[in-house]
Formats: structure tokens, sequence, C-alpha cells
């Protein structure tokens, strides 16, 4: 189970625009980051998450999109944003 505490505290616009209140850090997402984003400030899990990116965007073949999320997931831990 992730602990999202420090990831609920972002702002997130709907352009990909971040803001940590926390660090005064910004950043942007692409479309499919601010998805991941949004399902897990949602509570969904990453796997549910990838599903709904499967079904969500128009991939073009090769992507393994339940290793991209997890490996984005593994970002925002390093960034200290998940637990």
């Amino acid at each position: 189970m992730l602990d999202l505490t420090r990831l609920r505290d972002l702002a997130v616009s709907d352009s990909g625009f971040v803001f940590d209140p926390m660090t005064g850090y910004t950043f942007t997402v692409n479309p499919t980051g601010l998805r991941v984003l949004q399902g897990l400030k949602s509570g969904e899990t990453p796997e549910r998450i990838a599903q709904g990116l499967l079904e969500e965007f128009d991939f073009e073949g090769g992507e393994d999109v339940p290793r991209d999320v997890d490996e984005f997931v593994d970002r925002l831990r390093e960034h200290g944003l998940v637990r």
C-alpha cells in the first residue's frame, strides 16, 4: 500500500503544472503523467491506473503501460512524494 500523504498536498493543474508546497518545487507532466497523478491522488491502484490509461489513450504499440506506471511511481518515491 502506498503512503500518499505528501502526494495529496501537491497542487496539480489540468494542464499538468504541478506545485509542491512543501518544497516550493514546480514541474510539469504530460497527459499520461497527469492521469497517473490524478489517479493516485484519488486512491486508485497503479494497476487500475494502467488499465485506465490503456482505455483512455491511443498507444502506438510496444509500450508496457503497467511497467511505465510503476516507473513513474518509483520516480515519485525517489522524490519523497510517495512511500
